[in-house]
């Protein structure tokens, strides 16, 4: 069975590496966090933004919401409060999609 390498989670992200993953301004992601109740980022002593893996996870879904289906803010935190699980696992489906197209992709490239 061949060596398959781990992929390294880290427990914290900072807001450069988070704004960086989804390519925004830092200041769309602290729009966002006052928006939506679900975004609950810690801060350190200086008062620096520590989002976690769930928090990415939050991100994701809203992001997806907004900017892919096209739903309003307030749109957007209804479906949310209404369906968070539902959300949930359908970011989870998404995001397997998504890396199953990238794996392709690259055995596409290989050939």
């Amino acid at each position: 069975m061949p060596y398959k390498e781990r992929d390294i989670q880290k427990l914290y992200y900072t807001m450069g590496e988070v704004s960086e993953m989804f390519g925004v301004n830092a200041s769309q992601i602290r729009f966002y966090e006052k928006e939506f109740e679900v975004l609950q980022p810690k801060k350190n002593k200086k008062g620096n933004r520590l989002f976690t893996p769930e928090d990415i996870e939050n991100l994701k879904i809203i992001f997806h919401l907004i900017k892919e289906k096209g739903f309003t803010l307030q749109g957007a935190k209804d479906h949310l409060k209404g369906n968070k699980d539902e959300v949930k696992e359908n970011q989870k489906v998404i995001d397997s999609l998504q890396r199953l197209k990238q794996f392709l992709l690259e055995v596409k490239e290989q050939l």
